[in-house]
């Protein structure tokens, strides 16, 4: 475990208590204590404590079971925390410095400074950022 692991945690909880209902915090909470458990049973270990490999294995399994749950169906709403995690994950890394300028392009807004700018009276202004 390291300083990312730590710092994707702590997004992920300030994510689910900024955005989340209650009832759908409980959910999260109790996958992510589900997910630590399942992992011991498969490895031995804690999740953080599972090697890279291992941890793979485990959330490839989660992620396709995800793809399998109906919201509404007769199953356990409970089952559906790794799509909850797996959002907030997602969403906390290309929001990041090195998901927005490594993973995907990025250009800043609202781009670079010229101060002079052509321009004669008549012209359209520009427009700050698109």
């Amino acid at each position: 475990p390291g300083a990312r692991a730590a710092a994707v945690g702590a997004f992920i909880a300030l994510m689910a208590t900024a955005t989340f209902e209650p009832e759908d915090q409980a959910i999260l909470r109790a996958g992510m204590a589900a997910l630590d458990q399942e992992c011991i049973e498969e490895t031995g270990r804690a999740f953080m404590d599972a090697t890279p490999a291992e941890r793979l294995t485990l959330l490839e399994r989660l992620d396709q079971e995800q793809f399998n749950y109906e919201p509404g169906s007769d199953a356990d709403p409970s089952v559906h925390y790794f799509r909850m995690i797996k959002q907030l994950t997602l969403r906390g890394y290309f929001t990041s410095e090195i998901g927005c300028t490594m993973a995907q392009q990025y250009v800043e807004s609202p781009g670079r400074f010229e101060p002079c700018a052509p321009y004669e009276e008549g012209d359209r202004s520009w427009a700050d950022h698109a």
